[in-house]
């Protein structure tokens, strides 16, 4: 289970147990002959010169045990010299994550999180502010990688200039219901699903209560993400939403929240 409430920096034989794939030293067989093979492990330790340690990992599950070498993975790193921590004492920690495979598919893809550690809960940005960057296999270096990294860390000022509008901004009830069913959008598409908004808006603790954008796009959040609520299919069926638990569709659904929250400042 990916357990981003660890402050620890994790071994590589830890990261063994928890996603074999980031370990992986070999590229999979079926990639061309052209391909330019980079383990992730490499990238670890060029992320470690740079401050940013690997708190959680996790990897795609695919047909067999020999695919799985090779499958998609994500590392999370934070560097422990950079906190954010808020007027009220809210601590949030920025990351970086990573993503990467073994099977010629892709290139190194970074995206700028952020982690709640009132709650535990890992927040990614969006891409229309911020950016993410991506590093092709071919031509990969330690200097390569020291931009990437120092541009993503640029965007900080930007994210907290962001979250000071979230929590400036009060919501009406009206407002809160509308962007309760534009979340609700955003997992299951329009018409996809009916839910009682006003049960998505229901805190889970203190921390979340108000009507701040802040605290309503982190309750949002953390229920359309993590799921155990009610919902409607379109035929008629009674569900309770699951967890979503494929990384891929995590930051693309984090980024679509965090792109819907920020229509809420202007």
């Amino acid at each position: 289970m990916l357990d981003l409430n660890n402050q620890t920096p994790l071994t590589l034989s830890q990261i063994a147990t928890k996603a074999p794939a980031v370990v992986e030293q070999n590229a999979s067989p079926r990639v061309s002959k052209h391909y330019v093979h980079i383990p992730t492990t490499v990238l670890i330790s060029d992320m470690k010169k740079l401050g940013w340690e690997p708190v959680a990992v996790d990897q795609q599950r695919s047909g067999g045990k020999e695919s799985n070498k090779f499958a998609k993975h994500m590392v999370y790193f934070r560097n422990p010299e950079i906190v954010l921590k808020t007027e009220d004492g809210e601590v949030v920690f920025p990351q970086v994550l990573m993503v990467n495979s073994h099977d010629g598919k892709g290139a190194f893809q970074f995206h700028a999180g952020l982690f709640r550690l009132v709650c535990a809960n890992g927040l990614v940005v969006s891409t229309k502010d911020f950016g993410s960057l991506r590093i092709r296999h071919r031509g990969y270096s330690f200097e390569m990688l020291t931009e990437t990294i120092k541009d993503l860390v640029g965007t900080l000022p930007r994210t907290v200039e962001v979250l000071n509008k979230f929590r400036d901004i009060q919501l009406d009830e009206d407002q809160k219901v509308k962007f309760a069913l534009e979340a609700i959008g955003v997992r299951f598409g329009e018409n996809g699903a009916e839910v009682e908004p006003l049960e998505l808006l229901k805190p889970k603790r203190e921390a979340d209560k108000g009507n701040s954008l802040w605290a309503v796009y982190n309750i949002l959040q953390e229920r359309i993400i993590q799921g155990g609520f009610e919902y409607k299919t379109e035929s008629g069926r009674n569900k309770t939403a699951k967890k979503i638990t494929a990384f891929s569709r995590d930051i693309s659904v984090n980024k679509e929240l965090f792109a819907l929250a920020e229509t809420y400042t202007s």
